[in-house]
């Protein structure tokens, strides 16, 4: 799915909803609102790469550094809005498929561990927050269904699967890591969200978030009466952030 156009509408509510407490940080300096760092894979397409946002008072400047103390990231306001100040930062990394770039070296690149993340306020106040980076990823979505029709692996399989209203997308709960990216470890899932989108608009029409023991949705019969074809996508997400997603089509019959 056109990543910018389904994720930049949705992350902010979804992750007001998942932000954890904020503790002041030892030092005195005021924690962000928001501080995330995390993983997004797409099983179906085969690339994986590293999200965060970024939410808080007015700041000049932000840096983000790994476990080892090194600075990844540093952004720098200048001109005018030196004086005016950013709040809230979202950024994607590029996300190359895995035969130019395997999952192994996203995660080398990206250490393991408390992320500190540390701006400098217009006023010149310190800002700092810290969030865990787990390598942990969630398994893909699996034993997905169209109105009990089995959804095929990618939207080139031909045929795609027909079905007629009520469309009810479902899928088996998410319990374990990953089979084969990332760390084997727990994993505690804290949502899912499904996006929708017609195949010949090629963008978000319908996206909501469920809490992790929902894993069955009916499409909303008003935006199912807009298209004949329709391309979805199911996102899980663990308590550290990482998420996981698989997609699919479908046709109306």
């Amino acid at each position: 799915m056109k990543k910018q156009m389904r994720t930049l509408p949705f992350l902010p509510l979804a992750m007001a909803a998942l932000a954890l407490a904020v503790v002041a940080p030892a030092n005195g300096a005021t924690p962000f609102d928001e501080a995330d760092i995390f993983f997004e894979l797409n099983n179906t397409d085969g690339d994986l790469g590293i999200h965060a946002l970024i939410d808080g008072d007015a700041w000049q400047k932000l840096t983000f550094a790994s476990p080892d103390g090194r600075e990844k990231l540093r952004i720098v306001t200048s001109g005018t809005l030196k004086n005016h100040g950013l709040t809230e930062l979202f950024f994607e990394s590029a996300e190359p498929p895995f035969d130019e770039l395997p999952p192994a070296r996203v995660f080398q690149r990206c250490k393991e561990g408390d992320w500190e993340i540390s701006g400098t306020t217009i006023e010149g106040d310190e800002l700092e927050s810290t969030d865990r980076l787990s390598h942990v990823m969630p398994a893909p979505p699996g034993g997905i269904t169209i109105s009990g029709v089995p959804a095929v692996a990618n939207c080139d399989v031909v045929p795609l699967p027909s079905v007629s209203p009520p469309v009810v997308i479902k899928w088996a709960p998410v319990t374990t890591s990953h089979p084969s990216i990332g760390k084997t470890g727990p994993i505690e899932v804290v949502r899912y969200q499904l996006v929708l989108e017609l195949e010949e608009l090629d963008e978000v029409a319908f996206s909501v978030n469920l809490p992790p023991d929902v894993t069955e949705f009916e499409v909303p019969a008003d935006f199912i009466a807009l298209g004949d074809a329709f391309k979805f996508e199911i996102l899980v997400r663990e308590e550290f952030g990482n998420q996981t997603a698989v997609e699919s089509c479908f046709e109306l019959e």
